[in-house]
């Protein structure tokens, strides 16, 4: 019995032992390569999602890590942290634009341009860096600027004119990138002059047209051409240390992406924000107007702080939240002082704040119309539908106290005298009439006083309900 009891301890010890060497022989031998994956916009779940994939490969010493890059662009904000940490990173980090048909556009170029090696699969592209202008004109208003002669200058007019940015602030935004860009070409010894180009003119490449013009560093069909392409490559890594890359045989593994990563991704899109924010402000009025419900107060209570935590992650502009909180408590007013003016006012409030409160306008990262129109029906409709119900509760006969309790029929319990015991409205009460009336006997209340009910013999009726 105790041979058998070492054998299965042994057993067990040499599965364990097995398991623990299996997934580290790769990393021992450096031939791991991570796939790190940004499909879509680039906001605070893309940068939280590449910083915890870059730390996972430098716990596990990985050889490599590829960048599969396939967006329209993103946040400034968003692109400047996953920047940082690929520059930071002890690991190499491959740029790859792919599969055929995706790119690398606006801050998905700055991206690609800071990685350690940038690759671009066949029927990809790359560029249109310029940086959209943040709170610009409104549409509609002239732009131009005056000359001398009062007159407004016209495009062409002055070819050296035609490029220039309209306003200091442009000016600024473009510049600061063109700086960047060019700082991220020059640490990859890539092409600066395009890199500008592609900001100042928002110029784009294709896949060839990128490694002609040395924008790139590799063209491969898929993963496994790439691998074969990087081995044997030396780059610099953070801390100025070379390392010749080895990934002929690199053991290929996807990171997915963690709980909080996928978490913020929802929450983080403009319109889920948004929605939760109404929720919130719903929930927190339903229980305030109906105290000890405790569902809507608790419902309402996390889905506003979850609301204003992913405002908090995305450039919002408070011109804008205030506008939609000076129109919600003017909603509020006109359901509790009717005026029609204070409604309206209210609506367009709401309205102008939602329109205004993402002051960004990268890709993915707008407010729906629909989701506008429908929350601003929706409160309009909750307004009028709380407006509604309070006429009705001012029109209505009274239900408490002694009115409600008038012309209410009662059973007559005992009597005596002029004193006795009744049944009305569930409870049993001490009576007093100026009349005799029998046990079983029913009555009508006529008034009360203190906690005593004067009664009255209950009048004929002749008709559907008239009293004779």
């Amino acid at each position: 019995m105790q041979t058998m009891k070492a054998a299965l301890v042994t057993a067990i010890g040499v599965v364990v032992l097995i398991c623990c060497l299996l997934p580290s022989s790769a990393e021992e031998n450096g031939r791991l390569a991570l796939i790190v994956s940004i499909d879509g916009a680039i906001g605070p779940a893309s940068a939280s999602y590449v910083k915890e994939a870059l730390a996972h490969a430098s716990e596990r010493r990985a050889e490599v890590v590829l960048l599969r890059i396939n967006t329209p662009g993103g946040l400034n904000s968003s692109m400047r942290e996953i920047i940082a940490d690929v520059l930071a990173s002890p690991v190499p980090v491959v740029g790859y634009v792919a599969p055929s048909g995706a790119h690398a556009a606006s801050a998905g170029t700055y991206i690609l341009y800071a990685t350690h090696i940038a690759a671009m699969a066949p029927g990809t592209n790359i560029g249109a860096a310029t940086p959209v202008q943040i709170g610009g004109p409104l549409p509609g208003l002239p732009s131009g600027t005056p000359d001398k002669g009062g007159k407004d200058k016209k495009d062409g007019d002055q070819q050296g004119e035609k490029d220039q940015p309209k306003d200091a602030m442009t000016a600024k935004v473009t510049n600061d990138a063109v700086a960047f860009i060019r700082s991220l070409a020059e640490l990859r010894n890539r092409n600066v002059d395009w890199a500008e180009k592609a900001v100042r003119e928002a110029a784009t490449l294709s896949a060839n047209g990128a490694l002609e013009a040395h924008a790139i560093d590799l063209v491969a069909r898929d993963q496994a051409e790439l691998l074969r392409q990087l081995d044997g490559r030396v780059v610099e890594v953070a801390g100025g240390k070379t390392q010749r890359l080895a990934t002929k045989d690199a053991v290929v593994e996807a990171i997915d992406p963690g709980w909080i990563s996928r978490f913020l991704a929802v929450i983080t899109d403009p319109n889920v924000a948004f929605i939760l924010l109404m929720v919130g402000i719903y929930g927190l009025i339903f229980e305030f107007m109906s105290p000890g419900g405790v569902a809507p107060g608790v419902v309402g209570a996390i889905c506003l702080l979850i609301g204003l935590y992913a405002l908090n992650l995305l450039p919002i502009n408070y011109a804008g939240l205030a506008l939609m909180l000076v129109g919600i408590v003017l909603l509020t007013v006109e359901a509790f002082n009717p005026t029609v003016v204070i409604g309206l006012g209210g609506i367009v409030a709401f309205v102008l704040g939602a329109l205004m409160l993402f002051r960004v306008e990268a890709p993915g990262y707008h407010l729906s119309w629909w989701v506008i129109g429908i929350a601003a029906a929706v409160f309009t409709g909750f307004a009028l539908v709380v407006l509604g119900s309070l006429r009705r509760a001012a029109n209505a006969p009274e239900r408490v106290g002694a009115q409600a309790m008038r012309g209410l029929p009662a059973e007559v319990l005992d009597w005596r005298g002029s004193e006795g015991h009744v049944f009305a409205h569930g409870e049993r009460w001490q009576a007093r009439g100026a009349e005799t009336f029998k046990p079983g006997e029913t009555v009508e209340v006529a008034n009360v006083v203190d906690l005593t009910l004067l009664i009255r013999r209950a009048p004929a009726r002749t008709g559907e309900g008239d009293p004779s």
